[in-house]
């Protein structure tokens, strides 16, 4: 049984969120007040996080990234609020998704088994390893290594970086990255969150992320990484 921290500090939806995802076969704990989120999810270091975004002491995009670094389960965002900054800085302090509320219960449950689901799977391709010039991605560990040096990724960023290691030197386009990420929606021409990912990338693994030599923009279409500096 795989476990949730609900982060939220209004206890009666929290309540009936923990009974929708309890009906689901998960175990799940519930933490209401911000300034002692960090402590939780560190502590418990559950499968996954839901996290709100207003929460007293602390907020929610404040606690995604001081937990980030060394939290490597999912992190799922809540905001009541329906606009595209949100969900920009939340992809920007490393949350692998997104929801708004009024959160659709099984929307939940779909997005939480659809991210959980990738540690089943990277553990079925165990001590499998892609080498992209001197990057080295080890499947089974989720482990990202720059000349011989671990670099910390987000779920995300980890598999974009997967599916163009597959692809190198070859154009993967952003409908195709988009479905590896999201693969309970349908793409969206406008959508930005695969670039938000690929600059977050480019942040770790470029030099200079203006000037990328390894992950490369394809105008229009997509991305390419490629082995040859």
């Amino acid at each position: 049984m795989q476990t949730v921290l609900l982060v939220e500090d209004d206890l009666k939806l929290a309540k009936i969120m923990r009974a929708f995802l309890q009906e689901n076969d998960f175990r799940v704990e519930i933490e209401g007040h911000g300034d002692r989120a960090v402590d939780r999810i560190l502590g418990i270091q559950p499968d996954a996080v839901v996290l709100d975004i207003n929460l007293p002491g602390s907020n929610g995009f404040t606690i995604c990234r001081q937990v980030r670094p060394y939290y490597q389960g999912a992190i799922l965002i809540l905001t009541a609020r329906n606009e595209e900054l949100d969900e920009v800085l939340g992809l920007e302090v490393g949350a692998d998704d997104f929801l708004s509320k009024p959160v659709r219960p099984m929307a939940l449950v779909t997005r939480l088994k659809l991210h959980l689901r990738r540690y089943v799977n990277n553990a079925n391709a165990a001590h499998e390893v892609l080498e992209v010039g001197d990057l080295v991605i080890h499947l089974e560990s989720r482990l990202l290594e720059l000349h011989g040096k671990p670099i910390k990724l987000t779920n995300a960023e980890f598999d974009i970086l997967v599916v163009l290691a597959r692809n190198k030197n070859k154009l993967t386009s952003r409908e195709e990255l988009f479905n590896r990420v999201h693969t309970s929606e349908s793409y969206d021409f406008g959508d930005r969150s695969v670039d938000m990912h690929v600059l977050r990338l480019r942040r770790k693994i470029e030099t200079d992320p203006k000037n990328p030599v390894r992950l490369k923009s394809v105008y229009g279409d997509g991305y390419m990484l490629s082995e040859y500096l």
